[in-house]
């Protein structure tokens, strides 16, 4: 993708864009958006083939949901905005570009709306969207009231968007087709860099070199927020300070500007102590586990103290995270089993959500569900995905999502399967979708954890498992009784 021709932010405002229509609005990132543009009061259109839940909403807000891809779809249209999923020839783009509308990306009609606002940009290879949600809900709870467009629901709020009346715009920034660099922040948080997208960027230094340009597109008077726990964020720190720009660093390392120390993670959350230029923060607890979030949780804390915000509201905020659907979203007990829906698929990320369910399944098993994304992902991973993947007691594998991808002899899960270092009872391939819960209801037992992982459609999974679980069973109050298989109050994820 040429992102040097796209629009970049400030040129054009939301405003601008009239009567917007947008392809595929069903998907998370595109009903995002169109919710933002219907909280801001504009009008809006948009076109899908399937019922997604966030249709529902999107028509209560106002907006024009047409359940078909037609050419008049787009009467009455000025801008018509698609995202990388959609293809060029797609009949509603072919039709926009003859009547001589306005065309434009995702990130570009994104950017359209950050006009006016001070960004709050968080970039990463992963743990993006939690951080985006962190960085949210603590300018919420100071009071800030931001726009935000996150590429996932916070969890009880129900929303990835919203049009503020504050000053500040919280936003998830892509790097996977490079439209992140069109972005102009007054905030860069760069959770961490490591191999992704390779398909895009060809190796890591190229990868590397351009979050180091995205990071550059950050506002002199604003600043760069890094993982000093991260290789790739420390050589962007060490690259970025060279240059004399605003760098600040968090993380357990000694030389880390946010430093935090005493970190522990059990099945009730995470907590750590804060210390910044010689100030005790004091102790920061999260409701939800794992490490990694700790670490999400702390560029948060410090984005929070650069931007004069009251140090007790971000404590107060991630005090009372609930978490983000889809990423290690607590789904309900049945049968004695817990049900867990995790997006991820980065071995990286999928190592620490395994382990930190590891720690929740304690005494249980832990059964992976897992849907690998992307075809070059799972070659160029491989190895690094069956590891993690190995940290599993069972696992039910299916087929490569990658939509638009042709597969190659010897790609796919398959051969994924055949190197996943568990014996040849605990590991399955299952081709169809329906076949899945039966499957895991097949192999799991009470006091077992299982989780849904990987691409978008999988991750949604849970309440099928639950449902198959408590056919099993025969009984309806254990789904989602707020209790864990061994009778420990359960907590959100």
């Amino acid at each position: 993708m040429n992102t040097a021709q796209f629009t970049p932010a400030g040129t054009m405002t939301a405003e601008d864009l009239g009567r917007i229509h947008l392809i595929g609005v069903g998907g998370v990132g595109m009903s995002g958006l169109a919710r933002l543009f219907l909280t801001r009061g504009l009008p809006v259109s948009g076109s899908e083939l399937r019922e997604w839940p966030s249709l529902a909403g999107l028509r209560a807000l106002g907006g024009t949901i047409h359940m078909s891809h037609e050419a008049s779809n787009l009467d009455g249209v000025d801008t018509v905005v698609y995202s990388s999923a959609i293809p060029q020839d797609h009949l509603e783009m072919v039709e926009a570009r003859r009547r001589g509308l306005r065309v434009l990306h995702r990130s570009e009609a994104l950017a359209a709306a950050m006009t006016g606002r001070r960004t709050v940009a968080v970039a990463g290879t992963h743990g993006k969207t939690t951080t985006t949600s962190m960085v949210t809900m603590v300018l919420q709870q100071a009071g800030a009231d931001p726009s935000f467009v996150i590429g996932g629901e916070i969890s009880e709020v129900g929303s990835g968007a919203h049009h503020g009346t504050g000053e500040h715009f919280v936003v998830e920034a892509d790097e996977s087709d490079r439209s992140f660099l069109i972005y102009r922040p007054y905030v860069s948080i760069i959770t961490n860099i490591e191999a992704d997208h390779l398909n895009t960027y060809g190796d890591l230094a190229n990868l590397e070199a351009t979050f180091a340009e995205f990071a550059r597109l950050t506002d002199p008077e604003g600043f760069i927020i890094t993982c000093a726990d991260d290789p790739g964020g420390r050589r962007l720190a060490e690259t970025l300070r060279a240059e004399g720009r605003r760098v600040w660093t968090y993380g357990e390392s000694a030389d880390a500007d946010l430093k935090l120390s005493g970190m522990a993670s059990s099945a009730q959350g995470v907590r750590y102590l804060a210390e910044i230029e010689g100030r005790s923060l004091g102790e920061i607890r999260l409701p939800v586990p794992g490490r990694h979030m700790g670490l999400n949780s702390a560029s948060a804390v410090l984005a929070a103290y650069l931007l004069g915000l009251p140090v007790a509201a971000a404590e107060a905020a991630l005090g009372a995270f609930p978490g983000v659907r889809r990423r290690f979203e607590r789904k309900g007990v049945a049968d004695g089993v817990l049900v867990y829906d995790e997006y991820a698929y980065h071995p990286t990320s999928m190592t620490l959500a395994l382990q930190t369910l590891r720690e929740v399944a304690g005494e249980g098993r832990l059964i992976v569900v897992f849907q690998p994304y992307r075809l070059y992902r799972t070659r160029d991973l491989q190895a690094e995905i069956a590891a993690a993947l190995g940290i599993a007691d069972e696992l039910v594998l299916l087929e490569v999502f990658g939509p638009g991808e042709l597969r190659q002899p010897g790609e796919g899960s398959a051969a994924l399967l055949s190197v996943v270092p568990l014996p040849a009872d605990r590991k399955v391939f299952v081709e169809a979708w329906d076949d899945v819960p039966a499957e895991v209801a097949r192999r799991a037992r009470p006091g077992d954890v299982v989780v849904t992982m990987g691409a978008p459609p999988i991750s949604l999974m849970g309440d099928q498992l639950l449902d198959a679980l408590l056919a099993r069973s025969g009984d309806a109050a254990a789904i989602g009784t707020g209790v864990d298989p061994d009778g420990a109050a359960a907590t959100a994820g």
